[in-house]
C-alpha cells in the first residue's frame, strides 16, 4: 500500500467510524453527510467521490462493521479453544450482533424502496454463509460435526440456537449462564448425533 493508498484508506476508516457514531445515535433519517464530514475531518465531497450517495455510506458501513464482527469470528475459529468453547463465544457474539442489525433494520424501515434493507440483508447473508462453511468444515474436522450433514442443515441448526440466545441476550437473571452451558450440550448431542460426538458424554 502506498502513502496515497494509506492516506485514503484511514480517511474511509475516519468515515466509517464518524458515520458509525452519528447513524447509530441518532437514526439514518436525522444524520446528514456534511455532519458525518464534519466529525470525521474530511470535505463532503471526499464522501461523495468515495461512496457517490448516503445511501451506499451506510451500506458499506454496515458492511465495514460485518467485516470487523466476522475477522473475531475468524480468530476465535483460529484459537487453541475447543471446538465447543469457540463455537459458544461465536454465537454470543453473534447474538448480540444481531441484536444490533434487528434494531439498525427497523430504524431504515422506511427507506424499504430505496432498497438498503434488502442490501444489506443479502451481503450479509453472503458473508456470514463464506464464515459459516469454514466453521462447519472445522467442525467436522474435529469431529462434532457429523459428515454427512450440509452447510445449509448446520446453518439452520446454529441460527435457531443463536436466535434463542439472542431472545435472552438482556436477560440479566443469574440461570443465562447455566442456560447457555445447556444450550450449548444440546446443540452438539443433536448436531452431532448420539455415536459421532467429539467429546464423551
Amino acid at each position: 500500500m502506498n502513502g496515497y493508498e494509506r492516506r485514503k484508506h484511514k480517511k474511509i476508516e475516519q468515515v466509517f467510524e464518524a458515520a458509525f457514531q452519528l447513524f447509530t445515535r441518532h437514526g439514518y433519517q436525522k444524520v446528514s453527510v456534511n455532519e458525518i464530514a464534519q466529525q470525521a475531518g474530511v470535505s463532503p465531497a471526499t464522501i461523495y467521490n468515495y461512496f457517490g450517495t448516503k445511501d451506499q455510506l451506510y451500506i458499506d458501513m454496515i458492511m465495514n462493521w460485518m467485516d470487523k464482527q466476522l475477522a473475531k469470528y475468524d480468530r476465535i475459529l483460529e484459537s487453541d479453544l475447543p471446538f465447543p468453547e469457540k463455537t459458544k463465544e461465536i454465537m454470543l457474539l453473534e447474538a448480540n450482533n444481531l441484536t444490533f442489525l434487528s434494531e439498525e433494520f427497523r430504524r431504515i424501515q422506511a427507506f424499504e424502496d430505496r432498497g438498503i434493507d434488502l442490501k444489506i440483508r443479502q451481503e450479509s447473508e453472503q458473508k456470514i454463509k463464506g464464515f459459516f462453511m469454514k466453521f462447519v468444515a472445522l467442525g467436522k474436522q474435529e469431529g462434532y460435526i457429523d459428515k454427512e450433514q450440509t452447510e445449509e442443515v448446520a446453518m439452520l441448526f446454529f441460527t435457531m440456537f443463536m436466535n434463542e440466545l439472542g431472545r435472552r441476550w438482556d436477560s440479566a437473571n443469574r440461570e443465562f449462564a447455566i442456560s447457555t452451558e445447556s444450550l450449548m450440550e444440546l446443540f452438539f448431542y443433536g448436531l452431532a448425533g448420539q455415536h459421532h460426538g467429539g467429546e464423551q458424554r
